[in-house]
């Protein structure tokens, strides 16, 4: 077996972080140039909404679903799936073909981010020493972010150049060459020594380890994933519609602040993977995401009654910096707690959790724009969801409170180290 000769560089990490990025691209791109998209396809809010629910509930299904293929397929086979699906979904929307092939896209985009936390964990677990497993976390997940970044600047600028669907045609051709160089990257880094099974001085016999109950961890994460997600993308999809058309911003400046949502949301990711790799916990951090994120909601609220920009661009850093902050705190709490063989299926569960939210977040803010309340009712009830988090967060924190009494049984043990401390801990 392989054993690595000296620690893994920045490129493996770089690889994780695309991987984790080439899924979210399309529907990043999509946002970005929203109102051409909606104007050119002549189609409402709520039906450019149904292009997120299409991502989304795609997404879902493939992460419940393909969890214990995860488990039992290659890396290599993996990355592929990944890389191949998403530029195919950029190709897609590159054809000038209409509303119900970019629905296709769409899902097609969701099914490619079915495969890369799932993967990427077990990378980081069978191939990157333990020291800087959680610190990668916080850049890894940082994809989206990067994605949205990425896209939020550089679409809007294409697309004013050759079009949307010219963009997307960029866009596919630019996610093959860099997937090809990922799945090349991360095949090859070697696979870490086994660690010796521990003995017994006075029992030469391999002591086994004492087997744990993850269950409620993973139903836990998932239900915060999946309210959280409703707010995420709820403010993702509409963020550049709403800059434009209730603050008069250009395309481009509406694709500015989406990006800076991004930008900071990388920031936050990596900042929040470092604080847990210094042993923060994961429920008094969640505690403290939700209420930042639901002060951004409130911001988005006060931007529209007031028509101030600076409102907006205070509620684009919370959002980043909080909501946007949250699946590095979920995949950390994966990684420190389930052992590498059922890694595929604890995090697609995890992930499901997000991608079920993600799913009902954009329908829902696009037929709440779409009614007379409009963008208003729509941040109220993003306000309501984040409210929700703040409560289920608490609730975590309490029962971690609980469970440091004498005697009570510990919620997950760190199999790495060898604890039995509870990640929410």
């Amino acid at each position: 077996m392989p054993t690595p000769t000296r620690p893994p560089g920045k490129l493996p990490l770089a690889a994780m972080l695309a991987t984790v990025a080439f899924g979210p691209m399309l529907l990043s791109s999509l946002s970005a140039t929203s109102n051409m998209v909606i104007g050119e396809l002549g189609i409402s809010a709520a039906q450019f909404g149904l292009l997120g629910t299409a991502c989304f509930a795609a997404g879902a299904i493939g992460n419940a679903a393909f969890g214990r293929f995860n488990d039992k397929q290659s890396d290599s086979l993996l990355l592929t799936l990944v890389v191949g699906m998403a530029a195919a979904a950029l190709a897609l929307a590159a054809v000038p073909s209409g509303y119900v092939l970019l629905l296709v896209a769409s899902g097609l985009s969701g099914l490619a981010q079915s495969f890369p936390n799932g993967v990427t964990n077990r990378i980081l677990v069978e191939r990157v020493p333990e020291d800087k497993r959680i610190s990668w976390i916080g850049v890894k997940q940082s994809g989206p972010q990067v994605s949205q970044l990425v896209a939020s600047l550089a679409f809007p600028t294409i697309a004013a150049w050759i079009g949307w669907h010219g963009a997307n045609a960029v866009g596919a051709v630019v996610a093959g060459i860099l997937g090809i160089l990922t799945v090349r990257t991360l095949a090859a880094l070697p696979l870490l020594p086994k660690v010796p099974t521990l003995v017994d001085a006075h029992h030469p016999v391999p002591i086994p380890a004492v087997p744990v109950n993850n269950t409620t961890l993973i139903y836990a994460l998932s239900a915060f994933g999946f309210v959280n997600g409703m707010g995420v993308q709820a403010t993702n999809v509409y963020l550049s519609l709403y800059a434009v058309r209730e603050l008069n911003f250009t395309l481009v400046l509406g694709g500015f602040a989406a990006a800076a949502a991004g930008a900071i949301g990388v920031v936050a990711r990596v900042g929040w993977g470092r604080m847990m790799s210094r042993g923060m916990a994961a429920a008094p951090l969640l505690l403290l995401l939700a209420a930042m994120a639901l002060s951004g909601a409130l911001a988005f609220i006060m931007a529209g009654s007031t028509r101030s920009p600076a409102f907006l661009w205070l509620a684009v850093a919370l959002h980043g910096a909080s909501a946007l902050g949250v699946s590095v705190v979920l995949m950390a709490a994966v990684v420190r707690s389930v052992p590498t063989s059922s890694m595929g299926m604890a995090t697609g569960w995890v992930s499901a959790g997000q991608f079920g939210g993600f799913t009902i977040g954009p329908l829902t803010m696009g037929a709440l724009i779409s009614s007379p309340g409009g963008f208003t009712l729509g941040w109220s009830a993003v306000a309501i969801v984040y409210a929700l988090c703040v409560l289920l967060a608490l609730y975590l924190v309490l029962r971690r409170r609980r469970k440091e009494l004498p005697g009570s049984q510990q919620l997950i043990a760190h199999p790495e180290a060898n604890s039995t401390e509870d990640v929410c801990h």
